[in-house]
Formats: structure tokens, sequence, C-alpha cells
């Protein structure tokens, strides 16, 4: 800021405070004023930011719950033939009985897992230019647990999801059961179990992922 001190020949103490006070005056107006503009900015782009994650966390919302509806169904079908393969070895009935039942019910012998693209673009954007910082401190907290609880998500279903699955033996018996051959209906069910505890679990990760966004996107104070 840039002040012009008038050249006012003073012929009194008077005279002299009222100029001293014009310009005391006008700096604290001046300085008033700018604080006023930055934060109608800084609310501005807080107000900006919000929206923008707000969008970004309710379609990663819709995107989560229909990935677990999916994954719900899709798992049906597979507890079903586990349940009664697993009944069969309870009863003690002969393995080529067993692997007749097993070819009955092979369609249900799938893993499908799905999850959502976790995008946080809107986030990363608006702790880059700052503008997360100008942002309600309770709604700010919210996110952040939102965010975490999606790099968790994000992390398990790339890297752990089916980490406890042994992929190439549950090949292995698709390829035998698809061929008509027999198969150990209690390795079978070894398997079975891999996959319906991986479908599990990463429903379960995508469930707790959905709640914190929940709570992110309840109505705050902006």
């Amino acid at each position: 800021m840039h002040f012009e001190v008038p050249k006012v020949k003073m012929h009194s103490l008077r005279e002299f405070l009222q100029h001293y006070l014009m310009i005391v005056l006008s700096i604290l107006t001046a300085l008033g004023l700018e604080q006023w503009i930055e934060g109608a900015h800084h609310r501005h782009a807080a107000e900006y930011a919000s929206t923008q994650i707000d969008s970004e966390l309710d379609t990663m919302l819709r995107d989560i719950q229909s990935a677990i509806d999916t994954d719900e169904k899709k798992l049906a079908p597979l507890i079903a033939i586990d349940k009664a393969i697993n009944d069969d070895v309870q009863k003690g009935l002969p393995d080529a009985e067993i692997n007749k039942h097993i070819r009955e019910l092979k369609g249900g012998f799938r893993l499908s897992i799905n999850w959502p693209a976790f995008n946080t673009q809107a986030w990363d954007v608006a702790v880059a230019n700052q503008s997360a910082t100008w942002i309600n401190v309770e709604r700010l907290h919210r996110y952040t647990a939102a965010y975490a609880a999606v790099r968790d998500a994000a992390s398990w279903t790339t890297h752990n999801a089916t980490v406890a699955l042994d992929a190439p033996r549950m090949i292995n018996l698709q390829t035998r059961i698809n061929l008509g051959r027999d198969v150990d209906p209690v390795e079978f069910l070894s398997v079975s179990q891999q996959m319906i505890n991986s479908s599990k679990e990463t429903i379960a990760y995508m469930q707790d992922a959905s709640k914190p966004i929940k709570a992110a996107l309840a109505k705050t104070e902006p």
C-alpha cells in the first residue's frame, strides 16, 4: 500500500493531530478493507473446494454401495454351493456323489470381487492450492477422516483383497470341475472358503470406508 501524506502547513497542534488522525484512520480503513477482501476470497475458495469435495465423495459413496451390492449378489451362489458341499461332507456322503452335486452347482463356484475407482482429485487440488486450510475446522476433520478411509480401502483392494486366495489352486479346481473330472471335496471347501473370505473382507472394507464418507457429507457449517 502507498499513501500520499498531504503537504499542509500546520498552524497549531490541533491541526497536526487532526491530520495525524486522518492518516491513521486511512491506514486502518485500508488494512481493514484488505482483510475483508482476503477473507471473502478465502470463504469463496473454501466454499468452492467443499462443493467439489462433496460431489466427489457423494459419487464415491454411490460407487462403493453399487460395488457392495454387486459383490453381495455374486457371493450368494458361492456361499450356497459351499454350504451344500459342506453338508454333504458332514453327512459322510461318498466322494463320487459329492462331485455329482458339485457339478450340478458349479455355476456358483466363481469369485467376483468389485470395487470402485477411489478418486481423490478434488481433495488433492484443495490441499495443493491450500483452499482446504480455509474450510471450517470440524468439516475439514471429517473430510480428512473420509479420505484416510478411502486411501485405506484403495490400498486394501489393490494389495490385499486376494492375498489369502490361492489363485492357481482355484483355477485348477474350476478347470477340473468344468471338464467333468472329480475333485477332492475337502480341497474344494478349502478353496471355496478362501474365495468367500476374500469377498467378504473386501465388502467389509468398503462398508467401513463408507461410514466416514457419510459423516463428511452430513450437513455442517461451511
